[in-house]
């Protein structure tokens, strides 16, 4: 009678010892939270020589700098077929094809999709390099709607065209065309309909002496137009609770802005961690405190943000030269930051000081799972390093095969005991779980 009633309570409440369908799953850009860290545990804390077991490879994606999403047995991820931008639906287990469907097209410098989709309630929301945010119900791989960011909303993009993974919140699907009137766009996320936008207007980026590029060009100070400021970046959205108020921050062309998540108000901008060129990382946020870093001779700082009545302020507390953190992103993990500039670093999130760099790990993107740092140089190299505060302590790291010619820009990503590795036209599976 004990063991029946048990085991009704665990069907009741859900809290079997095995971990519920889909609690390990990926389903986003930077995973459940939007922060790069996994709640899975059980992995390998240290790998073979080698590397871990490599399970399956697929081809036959086309271009594609795109992260993939990880939901319920599926994978979904952006590819090409010629100069069209198609989302991909594959099956987890093997990787094999499950459909696939036209969004968009190659636009843009570094020519290929780079937006992760964002799966949510049976469908996969996610923004062509020619800003198309399309509604893809994922059972039938149809389109339900779309909404071109610049012919709808008067969207202005980057020389990379757009790059972002749309957010999900509630009812709503939030956005970033950029331009005056529609920096961020809220959207009903069962038909498109806007429900408010974001305008900044009136607002300058402050002059800036020249920067030096990661190649050693000169880059052109900034313009000071309205415009400029307002262009999107090529970040993605976090959601926030700041000063008491929910917000959404991004960090667009002239900073991070932080908005009214009811109705699209700027609150307050953010201008140090931004330079002229491209602004990719999405921004750290811990109660008031934000912290964006880029490359480009910029580097990262962290941000108070200040009520003072019914307005905000961001009010700079510390600014760290070396974090030049590029595309690869940065995760917070107790009270230390880990990312890469052109090594891997480990800061105090409180103070600002470097508490290690570790120069045998490259520049690249990072993910946290199970206590440990997967780290993808954009060279190739995977390495496994722990996140530790007091040293730098890597526990494998291996090559990876089947290289392309292209820099390995898609973030690693964790899921239901793999690491799946995403290389322009192949995705490779590995095994990580501790057996």
């Amino acid at each position: 009678m004990q063991r029946l009633f048990a085991a009704l309570t665990i069907l009741a409440t859900g809290t079997a010892f095995a971990a519920d369908p889909g609690a390990f799953d990926w389903p986003q850009w930077r995973g459940p939270d939007r922060t790069g860290l996994s709640k899975e545990t059980g992995l390998l804390k240290a790998w073979p020589k080698e590397g871990p077991k490599q399970v399956w490879k697929i081809d036959g994606l086309g271009d594609g700098f795109s992260t993939p999403s990880i939901s319920a047995g599926k994978i979904y991820l952006l590819g090409t077929k010629a100069k069209d931008e198609y989302m991909i639906c594959l099956n987890e287990k093997d990787g094999s094809r499950i459909w696939d469907v036209k969004i968009g097209a190659v636009v843009g410098g570094y020519g290929a999709p780079k937006s992760t989709p964002t799966i949510d309630n049976g469908f996969a929301y996610a923004v062509s390099s020619d800003g198309n945010l399309v509604c893809v119900e994922i059972g039938k791989g149809t389109i339900k709607w779309q909404k071109n960011y610049k012919k709808d909303l008067s969207g202005q993009s980057g020389g990379w065209a757009y790059t972002e993974s749309p957010l999900i919140d509630g009812d709503l699907v939030i956005g970033t065309p950029g331009g005056n009137t529609s920096a961020l766009v809220a959207m009903k996320k069962s038909d498109g309909e806007v429900v408010w936008k974001t305008a900044i207007a009136g607002i300058f980026r402050k002059a800036q002496a020249p920067r030096k590029s990661p190649k050693g060009e000169p880059e052109k100070p900034p313009e000071r137009t309205t415009a400029n400021y307002s262009r999107a970046g090529y970040a993605s959205i976090v959601q926030a609770e700041i000063g008491g108020m929910k917000q959404y921050v991004q960090f667009i062309d002239g900073g991070v802005v932080g908005v009214s998540a009811a109705d699209g108000k700027l609150l307050w901008h953010y201008e140090e961690p931004a330079n002229t060129t491209a602004n990719c990382s999405t921004p750290l946020v811990r109660g008031d405190f934000i912290f964006a870093a880029s490359d480009y001779g910029t580097g990262g700082g962290q941000a108070k943000i200040v009520k003072d009545g019914s307005d905000f302020k961001a009010e700079q507390t510390y600014f760290v030269k070396q974090m030049t953190n590029h595309h690869g992103g940065m995760v917070l993990v107790g009270d230390h930051i880990y990312g890469t500039g052109g090594s891997l670093l480990c800061v105090d999130f409180k103070t600002g000081k470097v508490a290690w760099d570790e120069r045998g790990v490259s520049k690249g993107s990072v993910t946290v799972a199970d206590g440990q740092l997967y780290v993808r140089s954009e060279n190739g190299k995977i390495a496994l390093v722990e996140t530790e505060p007091t040293k730098s302590v890597v526990n494998g790291q291996f090559m990876q095969p089947d290289r392309s010619k292209q820099a390995a820009w898609p973030h690693p990503v964790v899921a239901n005991g793999k690491l799946y590795i995403r290389d322009w036209d192949i995705l490779l599976c590995y095994d990580v779980k501790n057996k």
